[in-house]
C-alpha cells in the first residue's frame, strides 16, 4: 500500500470511528501531542484533552461526516492532508440537526511502525 494510500484510509477510518463514537481507535490515529485547531475554540493539545472534549459530546450528539480529499502530499516521514468536511450533528435528545462544512489541513508523521499519525490538524468548518 503506498503512503498516499494508508493517508487515505487512515482519514476514512477516522470518519467511520467518529460516527461510532469510537474513541479508542480515533486516539490510535493521533500523535500523543497533537494539537487541534478549531474557529472560535483555545486549541486542543494531546490526546488527553482530545478523549476529554470527544467523551463530554458523545453523550448528547450524534456526529456524521462525510469528506473529500483534495491533496495529499508526502514528503519522508511527514505528510498533509487538505480536505473538504462536511459534518452533521444531531442532539441525541431530538430537536434539529445542525450542519458545518469547510476545509481542514490534516499534518502526519510517519511513526517507526510504518503507520501514520495526525500530529496537527486546523478546522475552518463554518455554520452551512
Amino acid at each position: 500500500m503506498t503512503d498516499e494510500q494508508a493517508i487515505r484510509d487512515l482519514m476514512d477510518t477516522w470518519l467511520r470511528a467518529t460516527t461510532a463514537g469510537d474513541l479508542n481507535t480515533i486516539l490510535t490515529l493521533m500523535s500523543d501531542d497533537a494539537v487541534f485547531l478549531v474557529p472560535g475554540q483555545p486549541s486542543m493539545h494531546g490526546k488527553r484533552a482530545f478523549a476529554e472534549a470527544f467523551q463530554s459530546m458523545a453523550p448528547i450528539v450524534r456526529i456524521d461526516a462525510t469528506h473529500e480529499n483534495r491533496e495529499i502530499q508526502v514528503h519522508g516521514e511527514i505528510a498533509w492532508c487538505w480536505s473538504y468536511l462536511s459534518v452533521t450533528i444531531t442532539p441525541r435528545s431530538g430537536g434539529h440537526p445542525s450542519r458545518r462544512c469547510g476545509h481542514t489541513l490534516s499534518i502526519l508523521r510517519k511513526e517507526p511502525a510504518g503507520n501514520w499519525v495526525v500530529i496537527r490538524d486546523a478546522n475552518l468548518l463554518a455554520v452551512g
